[in-house]
């Protein structure tokens, strides 16, 4: 008849399980405590666990605060226009001497935050005018504004100079289609502001920000009487100094950050 052998009881020690026979070999074997219902390690997953729901919790905090507080980028229009000077400022009888152009506009500038709960500071703002790619004036610089949220600035830069323009040089060509446009009555420009933005939003600060804002406008040009002003030096180029301008159609602007 076969004998049937029951397993060793295990013995209780202070490391763990041990079986009796293990203790008979000289050597001590340990078995998984969970085999036997000891420790479970539950107090590091649940360690795990409330970490896991600090970080989730953490996240979702700081996308409600991002959604919230989220600044929208500012906009620019432009809402009224004036010509102070347009003339052609090539030297006579030089050869040598560049194609030249001196022009001088005024612009009313809207600078509108969107933003509901960020209040937007700029600085180093800067604008000028150009015509088909080229500068018709020189860079002139704007003051440093301040909006609370949802506010609207509006100033109204001389670019140019005024009535006694700076010349600036211009390709041949883009004197001659100037000419042209200005004769026509009708003259197509960029007015760009450049400059750099930041935003304020309740307990958060954040950097500074480049701006750069462009709007295209067509004006309707209206001169001056005959021989009045610059006109006698115009040497048969964009015309002499024009008074009033007249927008035409809603400008198209545009503002990247």
């Amino acid at each position: 008849m076969a004998e049937h052998h029951l397993p060793p009881e295990p013995v209780v020690g202070r490391k763990g399980v041990v079986h009796a026979d293990d203790l008979t070999r000289g050597r001590r074997r340990y078995y998984p405590s969970y085999y036997y219902g000891g420790y479970t390690g539950g107090g590091g997953r649940a360690l795990c666990f409330a970490l896991l729901v600090l970080l989730l919790a953490a996240g979702i905090t700081w996308l409600v605060l991002y959604v919230v507080y989220r600044p929208s980028h500012p906009t620019l229009a432009v809402t009224s226009a004036a010509v102070l000077a347009l003339y052609n400022a090539t030297v006579p009888n030089t050869a040598a001497a560049p194609t030249a152009v001196a022009a001088s506009f005024q612009f009313t500038l809207v600078l509108c935050n969107p933003s509901a709960r960020s209040a937007a500071r700029y600085d180093r703002l800067t604008a000028y005018a150009a015509y088909r790619g080229q500068a018709l004036t020189p860079p002139a610089p704007l003051p440093p504004l301040a909006q609370d949220a949802g506010d609207a600035v509006a100033v109204a830069p001389v670019l140019g100079g005024g009535g006694r323009a700076e010349a600036v040089p211009v390709s041949p060509d883009a004197a001659a289609a100037l000419a042209a446009d200005a004769a026509y009555g009708v003259l197509a420009l960029r007015v760009v502001v450049l400059g750099r933005v930041r935003f304020v939003s309740g307990p958060f600060h954040r950097g500074w920000h480049s701006l750069y804002a462009r709007c295209d406008v067509l004006l309707g040009l209206r001169s001056k009487a005959a021989g009045s002003g610059a006109a006698g030096r115009s040497n048969g180029g964009a015309g002499g100094v024009q008074q009033q301008a007249l927008l035409l159609g809603e400008p198209a602007c545009n503002v990247d950050m």
